[in-house]
């Protein structure tokens, strides 16, 4: 039976996880239409795509080895969102996409402080024979927040409110995500031994799943392109509250199936549902290159919620599952590291394609990069 303290750790940070992504989730669908809105085409929706999420990502590899080398991974958790706060705090005042760029490096740059302590905190707080249940609560919660973000987002633009008054207001909802830290518990103690940000303290199962999950980071660009896919095929004010809506059912997929993946992944293991993920993507992706319908929209939409159900949550699960526990926030960060790097060359890439070639050429460009990297997982020794 679980430690009821580290059950109430998990359901207390899938909380701090569900406020402050119904703040984020407010803002992510409504950026790439603001970007627009301040004279950015394709190159500039993939630098601040690619770098805010990428870049930050770097980050989470100092993060996850400065809370093995401290023994407090809380600290650093809570500095991550409040860093994230003030980012969105100032985004109402903006006014050029270059000014929306630096902030949106800054709050994302929270989420690097933060996300591999706090995922290290997730699997000492849980049995590794149930972890993959416990990341998909925290997915889950986290993605209802997501839902409720993305329809508020909707809400407030049809109530007539100005993109830097609905920022505003995620702005004050990411300050009050921080409220739930006084009743969090540490669940880990400093280990005797000396820790390494070298790549070679890892096993080489763990390099090798490394190298494949930032070949399919490359192809998973950012989500913006799929926003701006969507509201090319709409015109007036659908153009807007469409895409609103396909992303709220994005996130309403992700978040109802999220725990179950996770479950399931306990039982049949992380490298089948990977694998899994992997491919749907690819499909999704080419369904993306060539959709013209609404009806064509919703099913890729549904299809892009399943990806981030089966992959999101499952990435995570296994680098933890192939890390010693003294070792487990430093190889969080690295996978984070890893795959920042890779965010970064895929949302550039993915705007210049989209500039220079068209959509298409950007979503067969992720098409491929998945396919390859789902062959690559289905090809590795069978560790969990």
């Amino acid at each position: 039976m679980s430690d009821p303290k580290t059950s109430k750790n998990i359901l207390l940070l899938g909380f701090v996880s569900l406020l402050n992504d119904i703040s984020s989730e407010i803002i992510q669908p409504i950026l790439p239409l603001f970007i627009a809105s301040l004279g950015g085409g394709g190159m500039a929706v993939g630098l601040i795509g690619g770098v805010s999420d990428g870049l930050p990502s770097i980050l989470k590899v100092l993060a996850g080895y400065v809370s093995d080398r401290l023994g407090r991974r809380k600290p650093l958790v809570v500095a991550g969102y409040a860093l994230s706060a003030v980012g969105k705090l100032f985004l109402p005042a903006a006014s050029s996409w270059l000014q929306v760029f630096l902030l949106k490096v800054l709050e994302r740059s929270g989420k690097g402080v933060r996300s591999a302590p706090r995922d290290a905190m997730i699997s000492e707080s849980t049995p590794e024979k149930t972890r993959g249940r416990g990341f998909g609560l925290h997915r889950a919660m986290d993605s209802t927040g997501a839902v409720i973000g993305s329809v508020l987002a909707y809400l407030l633009w049809r109530d007539g409110m100005s993109y830097s008054t609905i920022f505003l207001v995620a702005g004050v909802l990411s300050v009050a995500a921080l409220l739930p830290f006084h009743r969090v518990r540490e669940s880990f103690a400093a280990p005797s031994c000396e820790i390494s940000l070298k790549l070679s303290v890892i096993s080489p199962e763990l390099r090798r799943f490394l190298a494949i999950a930032s070949l399919f980071a490359l192809g998973n660009f950012s989500y913006m392109f799929f926003v701006l896919r969507a509201q090319a095929l709409f015109s007036g004010s659908e153009a807007v509250g469409a895409p609103l809506l396909l992303y709220a059912l994005f996130n309403l997929v992700y978040a109802v199936l999220a725990m179950p993946v996770g479950i399931w992944s306990d039982r049949v293991g992380r490298r089948k549902v990977l694998a899994l993920g992997y491919a749907i993507f690819a499909i999704t992706a080419l369904g993306f290159a060539s959709v013209t319908s609404l009806s064509g929209l919703i099913a890729l939409f549904i299809l892009y919620g399943l990806v981030y159900a089966l992959v999101d949550g499952s990435e995570r699960a296994f680098v933890s599952d192939l890390s010693p526990v003294e070792l487990r926030g430093s190889s969080l960060g690295i996978y984070y590291g890893a795959t920042g790097v890779a965010a970064i060359v895929s949302s550039l890439v993915a705007g210049a394609l989209w500039s220079w070639w068209g959509a298409e050429a950007t979503f067969i460009f992720g098409a491929v990069a998945a396919a390859l990297a789902a062959v690559g997982l289905m090809a590795m020794k069978k560790f969990v």
